[in-house]
């Protein structure tokens, strides 16, 4: 059952109500993730301990765990996705390990491409810094290198949720995520601040134990086990997932909200609007070989192919 909230109430005040209503469910999620996560970084903490890497490259393999791991990573999307809309009473277990079973090899595939992402940042970044030593000319790359990160990574607040919530080709997926990087900007800075405010918070407690190593493991496993991923993913999803799921599914409402402005103009209502919905659909070009029930990016919205041409020959006709 959806919780109501009061029209009334401020948005960061709804998330933090939510946040806490769910906290409990919160917290096992978290643990289920990390019995995967904990496995399969000591696995790879050991590989690189037993064939001798070296610290310049402990890190890139250490980092290879994040593509087994990925796929159970596809549990907490869902359930932080359920909460976000409001459903009550989440079923934690069987919601997990369900979106695990449905989307393993989907998201084996994400995380490949997490795990190259990742790397291009690591190795980009850290190359142009060194090179600032050198030079300032190399200011300009770094700049680009941080944008392209940026943007992988407001392309992964999109990539799993929407692979866990509709059953759509993989390129779909990406092509979707790639828009919604740069045409949700507001959206996804909200995010990318709800993160940077798990990271102070949980970099401030860090810092708290700092001359006790044994304090720093503590809180750190405490952090990775019980809190962090499943919060990050709520707070994530609190910001983006909603206004996803509306550009993907109420493409109807949409769609009756542009021809009700064309029909308007048919009876000589509001010429404004007729000019700029017929220059607007005039002006969409329309890529012939897109398949007609594939979701376009078309006003800020996703729509079917299919509805834009029905919706350009009907602005013509007028």
């Amino acid at each position: 059952m959806a919780s109501q909230t009061p029209k009334d109430t401020l948005p960061i005040a709804a998330v933090f109500s939510n946040l806490f209503r769910n906290f409990p469910r919160l917290m096992l999620t978290n643990l289920l993730f990390a019995v995967p996560l904990g496995a399969f970084f000591a696995l790879f903490w050991w590989l690189t301990v037993l064939f001798g890497i070296s610290s310049d490259y402990a890190v890139l393999v250490q980092l290879l765990m994040v593509i087994p791991v990925f796929p159970f990573y596809a549990g907490v999307v869902k359930i932080t996705a359920k909460m976000v809309l409001g459903e009550e009473r989440v079923p934690v277990v069987r919601t997990f390990f369900g979106a695990v079973k449905e989307n393993f090899l989907r998201f084996l595939v994400h995380g490949v491409i997490f795990y190259a992402a990742v790397v291009f940042s690591y190795v980009s970044v850290s190359l142009y810094i060194r090179l600032l030593s050198q030079s300032t000319l190399f200011v300009g790359p770094l700049i680009i290198s941080v944008i392209v990160i940026l943007f992988f990574t407001f392309m992964f607040f999109y990539i799993p949720a929407m692979t866990v919530t509709f059953d759509i080709p993989m390129k779909y997926i990406y092509k979707n995520s790639l828009l919604m990087s740069y045409g949700e900007l507001k959206k996804n800075f909200i995010a990318l601040l709800g993160l940077l405010l798990v990271f102070v918070v949980s970099t401030t407690l860090l810092i708290a134990c700092y001359g006790s190593p044994v304090a720093v493991v503590i809180v750190t496993v405490i952090l990775a086990a019980v809190l962090v991923p499943s919060i990050a993913s709520f707070i994530i999803h609190s910001a983006v997932y909603e206004r996803m799921y509306q550009m993907i599914t109420d493409k109807s409402s949409r769609a009756e909200a542009i021809d009700a402005k064309i029909q308007e103009t048919k009876t000589g209502v509001k010429p404004a609007a007729k000019d700029e919905m017929k220059e607007a659909l005039k002006n969409f070009e329309i890529d012939e070989s897109v398949p007609d029930d594939e979701y376009i990016y078309f006003n800020g919205r996703m729509m079917k192919k299919s509805v834009i041409v029905k919706l350009k020959q009907e602005s013509e006709e007028v």
